[in-house]
């Protein structure tokens, strides 16, 4: 099956200033509070430099009944501009087979009431699962929890509304 291409982007507004939203992506026990990958705390394992050149790496084990899949992620950061841009690229693997590759930015503006976080990702899915047409909802819908999540870290009064742009 030959590889599969496509991009998506989201938008997330925050009241915080972008200084803040960026040291949720810099500071690493800010970044462990809301980056990980599925599974049990207790096999989690996550490493980051965050420096261009370096990059995150992070490991779990995934249980569903009796099913053990084994997940990896590593990243290298291409382009950082403080409280503006973040610019890398990350491999997903699964039970060892590299599933697919993603270029990521991020980009921080200031906005009104606080601030605006658009993520842009273009992706190239290497094993799809299946026919492959389930795996950019998966992973689109993978990332709006993981921006949730960095929500909660970094501004936790405030509910905020996601966007997606395909």
């Amino acid at each position: 099956m030959s590889a599969q291409h496509g991009s998506f982007s989201l938008d997330l507004d925050f009241t915080v200033p972008r200084s803040e939203v960026f040291r949720g992506f810099a500071d690493a026990s800010l970044r462990r509070r809301w980056f990980r990958l599925p599974g049990g705390s207790a096999t989690a394992r996550h490493e980051l430099d965050f420096r261009v050149g370096a990059g995150e790496t992070a490991r779990n084990v995934f249980v569903s009944g009796d099913t053990e899949e084994h997940l990896a992620y590593r990243s290298r950061f291409l382009d950082i501009v403080p409280d503006t841009r973040i610019v890398y690229v990350y491999e997903a693997e699964v039970d060892g087979s590299r599933r697919w590759i993603s270029l990521v930015t991020v980009e921080l503006a200031d906005e009104p009431a606080g601030s605006r976080l658009t993520w842009t990702e273009q992706y190239t899915w290497l094993v799809p699962t299946g026919d492959g047409t389930q795996d950019a909802a998966h992973l689109r819908g993978g990332t709006r929890l993981l921006l949730n999540g960095l929500s909660t870290v970094v501004n936790p009064d405030r509910h905020h509304g996601l966007r997606v742009r395909s």
